[in-house]
């Protein structure tokens, strides 16, 4: 591991000896990369584990209390209207305080199975209303709260997955970073699969539906298809549907949502190796010569890829150069302390640094 010392030199080392270039040159991981800032070191295991708990194990998210929170004032404002609308809404009732509760969550997922319907304007009106709010409620949810759940059972899927290897909380977070998409398609399809087993077996033994028309009207279900033949009619059935529907349909969108992830990645993955493989021609070698010197040096070759990759574009470069140029206060090409001293004491950099403490 490198020490303190080594981490103050530069990226790339450049040795006075041409032949011990290649041997000595090597890339060196610097302070603020990200993996350093999960992992905060292999020998203070302590500290590791005290992150990895505090983040995997900790107390819920503020993001998680807010959409709960979001969640809460919607379905209290909807069961309030549906409510004082309940003499203009017709179908199978069961309990009016039911029923608003039951009529808000198929609204707010689009459902819309039909058993109970709005006849007046008012109750129209607002169902127009809240479907709309339940929509974006729902990508919410599913932008924030979903995703943060999952992503809390992912370290003990590792485990579970690597029981035998005794892996450290380290290796854990390693092998969530490398496979997170793959993780979180799987953990999604069990939720799912689960989600589905119990409502089948709810609407069989509680709405006494058969085996066929009850896997019928959870796929209706869970997809927002919503034929309306088939549905939950009895009080019971309609209090386990308020939360049914809403974390079945949740966790079919999250599935698809990581099946895209996967997608994705794999063609991101390929692309990189098509990139990685290719070999350089004399072209490649001009276009990557920054500074036009004839030769190529492992830090333009290194920003040639990244453009090919997609990581990094030619704007990009031009601002990174144009705050180099200005820290390099002696024009010598390297940045050393006595230039940032300089760089900092110098007006404009005052003023860049009383802007820096204002919000983005």
């Amino acid at each position: 591991m490198a020490n303190n010392n080594d981490l103050k030199e530069s990226l790339i080392s450049k040795p006075s000896n041409r032949k011990d270039a290649v041997k000595k040159r090597r890339f060196r991981r610097v302070k603020s990369a990200p993996l350093a800032e999960l992992i905060p070191g292999e020998v203070d295991g302590s500290a590791t584990s005290a992150r990895i708990s505090e983040s995997v194990f900790g107390s819920l998210h503020p993001s998680l209390i807010g959409v709960a929170a979001y969640l809460f004032i919607y379905l209290v404002v909807g069961v309030i209207c549906f409510y004082l609308v309940r003499h203009h809404i017709s179908g199978q009732k069961t309990n009016d305080v039911v029923d608003a509760l039951y009529l808000t969550i198929v609204t707010m997922t689009t459902v819309g199975y039909g058993d109970l319907v709005p006849q007046s304007v008012s109750g129209k009106l607002l169902a127009c209303a809240f479907v709309f709010i339940g929509m974006a409620l729902v990508g919410l949810v599913l932008s924030r709260g979903a995703d943060y759940l999952v992503e809390k059972q992912e370290a003990l899927m590792v485990k579970a997955l690597h029981m035998r290897q005794k892996l450290g909380p380290s290796d854990i977070m390693k092998e969530i970073e490398t496979n997170k998409s793959r993780y979180k398609f799987i953990l999604s399809l069990i939720f799912l699969l689960i989600l589905i087993m119990i409502g089948t077996l709810f609407l069989t033994f509680v709405e006494k539906l058969d085996i066929v028309d009850a896997f019928y009207c959870v796929c209706c279900t869970i997809t927002t298809l919503g034929y309306g033949d088939r549905s939950f009619s009895t009080k019971g059935g309609r209090l386990f549907a308020v939360v049914w529907i809403l974390t079945s349909t949740i966790c079919l969108a999250q599935f698809f949502l990581y099946l895209t992830e996967i997608n994705t990645e794999k063609r991101q993955k390929y692309l990189v190796h098509c990139v990685l493989t290719r070999h350089m021609t004399n072209v490649d070698l001009e276009a990557a010569d920054i500074d036009d010197d004839g030769v190529v040096n492992a830090a333009e070759f290194v920003l040639y890829k990244l453009k090919e990759l997609g990581k990094i574009t030619q704007d990009d470069i031009s601002l990174m150069m144009e705050e180099f140029e200005e820290l390099d206060v002696d024009q010598s090409g390297t940045l050393s302390v006595s230039d940032l001293a300089l760089a900092q004491s110098s007006p404009q950099a005052k003023g860049s640094t009383s802007d820096q403490g204002r919000p983005c």
